[in-house]
């Protein structure tokens, strides 16, 4: 078991803020398992690795001994969550939300243990409360505090709508602390109002205010922009075991210990000395193959991360590719290039009309893997190896 102090140093990897790290160290060095809180609304059911990066601190809080809580907002999704939006929010349905929460389990127990994750639902205790509870709830919070956040301040000042069953939403995600008596939540930056609002209802209920942990947005494939399906910059938890591992290949060497440290489970030391290894020589390449690895083998099972590397070795490092490959640098001002703007630049089509045509009929590969995104991006300081149709290729540098 380690100490407090120990795992203090290992829960703060990663971590945008602590609040109050102070706080978090005495419940830790009370010895007793602590209650670790995190809410995910069920609007999204399928998850990428920019989801996991709050589940892995979920798994890491696990290792250490302690109880997690994986809570799916059923009654919050019904408000709609507001955080980031300039407009209303629609609400889900009773039926989205019954069909988008069944298939969350198979997904987080790739990363959770089982058996000790409780998986819970607010609207538990939100759908036993009365009006005039929600009124009691309401009443512990003022108008003055709910535009102190930054989006209703903005849409506020801007004459923008905000209903007001908007207010009701952090006010639900803070009760569900006070029913679940937490001692951490977890939450993204986008969070931190919401969380706080937690720790500030547990205050008015007379319970030990809850110690709140916000992590950071994940960038995707492109290292501008946080991961986003919409985008095509993602990894999906299901993605095929060689297109994931492709995927995790075309991170830029920078992106590659961002990836590390939100995303390996490996310890602070292990990462350490592969960033000791990098500055003495060591192709960072090569290390990038192991983070591949483990990413690849924690949703496929044992096996496949190394499988996947071998084909991709196959692929691009044992003849599989024309000795006298073209080689072609394209700058990128915006910090990312997109997936036409490449093909395009690198002479592979005429027009990005034509590139789009080629996305569409499957024809264009990316390192070996099929891409029929056109939103799919590229970060500076990555180089891939495009291909259009079975003769045109070029390895191209995203400067």
């Amino acid at each position: 078991m380690l100490s407090a102090q120990e795992q203090l140093a290992e829960l703060r990897r990663g971590a945008s803020e602590i609040l109050l790290e102070a706080d978090l160290l005495r419940k830790l060095e009370r010895g007793r398992p602590l209650r670790i809180k995190a809410g995910f609304d069920p609007t999204a059911p399928d998850l990428h690795l920019g989801h996991t990066v709050l589940i892995n601190k979920m798994a890491l809080f696990q290792r250490l001994g302690h109880e997690v809580v994986f809570l799916i907002g059923d009654f919050t999704g019904l408000i709609g969550d507001p955080t980031g939006r300039n407009a209303t929010r629609p609400p889900l349905t009773p039926d989205d939300i019954r069909a988008n929460a069944a298939t969350y389990e198979a997904q987080i127990f790739k990363i959770l243990d089982p058996a000790l994750t409780k998986v819970d639902f607010n609207s538990r205790w939100m759908g036993q409360m009365n009006a005039a509870g929600l009124v009691q709830l309401a009443a512990r919070h003022t108008v003055a505090r709910m535009l102190e956040r930054d989006d209703f301040a903005k849409r506020y000042r801007s004459g923008q709508a905000i209903a007001i069953h908007e207010f009701l939403y952090p006010l639900v995600q803070g009760y569900d602390s006070v029913a679940l008596e937490a001692d951490v939540e977890l939450g993204g930056t986008d969070q931190k109002f919401n969380l706080l609002v937690g720790r500030q209802l547990q205050e008015s209920y007379g319970q030990e205010p809850q110690v709140v942990m916000t992590m950071p947005l994940l960038e995707g494939l492109d290292g501008v922009n946080k991961m986003s399906k919409s985008l095509g910059n993602y990894i999906g938890i299901t993605d095929p075991p060689d297109e994931m591992f492709g995927k995790l290949m075309s991170i830029s060497d920078d992106l590659m210990w961002r990836y590390f440290e939100l995303l390996s489970f490996r310890s602070n030391a292990d990462v350490d000395g592969l960033r000791r290894g990098v500055a003495e020589g060591r192709n960072p390449r090569d290390v990038k193959f192991e983070l591949g690895v483990e990413i690849v083998e924690r949703f496929h099972g044992k096996g496949s991360g190394v499988a996947a590397r071998d084909a991709f070795v196959a692929r691009f490092q044992q003849g599989a590719l024309p000795e006298d490959l073209a080689e072609v640098t394209l700058a990128a001002e915006a910090g990312a290039l997109a997936i036409v703007q490449v093909l395009k630049g690198a002479g592979l089509v005429p027009s990005t009309s034509e590139a789009f045509r080629q996305l569409k009929q499957g024809a264009v590969r990316v390192d070996g893997e099929r891409v029929e995104d056109g939103a799919r991006t590229f970060a500076s300081g990555s180089s891939h190896v495009f291909q259009v149709g079975k003769r045109r290729l070029a390895r191209v540098k995203i400067a």
